[in-house]
């Protein structure tokens, strides 16, 4: 069964980071591109960032540019998501997404396995 177990999250102080943690099972995220979105409540869900699985590349949407930053462990499976210089505007609940494509580019792909979500409360 393909599954992604999403990890990490919690309540910080704008300025603070936090790392989330996507760990898939049942498959290799070597062949997958892997994005985390957001939805604050009220809103409709967004892109945060995706990483393609074949070529490593990777891309943020403007409100996250420059403070967060994607990355991959083939050994552990899973993909991280490090979230810096945090503002309350950040606050929202995180979701990773996987689907199947090994080209380098994953932008305005439809992801078919999602996490669980993971709230992340940026507050003083």
């Amino acid at each position: 069964q393909l599954q992604l177990v999403q990890s990490g999250g919690g309540l910080v102080q704008p300025g603070g980071s936090l790392r989330l943690s996507c760990a898939a099972s049942g498959f290799t995220l070597d062949y997958y591109c892997i994005g985390w979105f957001r939805q604050a409540p009220g809103k409709e869900r967004e892109g945060v960032s995706w990483i393609s699985g074949t070529y490593n590349t990777s891309h943020f949407y403007d409100s996250v540019k420059g403070r967060f930053t994607i990355s991959r462990d083939n050994a552990k499976n899973t993909v991280y998501l490090q979230m810096n210089s945090l503002k309350p505007g950040d606050t929202a609940v995180y979701y990773c997404a996987a689907v199947r494509y090994g080209g380098s580019w994953c932008h305005a792909l439809t992801y078919n396995y999602w996490g669980q979500g993971t709230q992340v409360t940026v507050s003083s």
